[in-house]
């Protein structure tokens, strides 16, 4: 299932199993992230080089409660550590995805 990557169609897709393979990997982690599954998110922004993936990793980190690990991303993705919510960051990063 191809579906167009807006934030409609982001949210349309998680009714789905997997998110769409044509979609950008941060987008891709991301949808895995609003699953629940930290797990399969955070693979694939290890895989992700860059301050993006570097980013997410931050994130991702800061959401199970890690600062110390999770400022070191922050650095490497040229971030300071938000002062916004997890869920508030969760939606920026989201809709930075979907128009990269």
């Amino acid at each position: 299932m191809s579906v167009k990557p807006n934030l409609e169609g982001f949210h349309a897709s998680l009714k789905v199993v997997e998110p769409p393979m044509d979609w950008n990997s941060g987008l891709r982690s991301m949808w895995y992230d609003v699953q629940g599954n930290w797990d399969a998110s955070h693979d694939i922004a290890q895989n992700m080089s860059g301050p993006d993936g570097s980013w997410i990793h931050a994130y991702l980190h800061r959401k199970e409660g890690d600062k110390f690990n999770a400022e070191y991303w922050y650095r490497k993705a040229q971030k300071s550590f938000p002062k916004i919510s997890i869920a508030d960051e969760q939606k920026t990063l989201v809709a930075y995805f979907i128009d990269p």
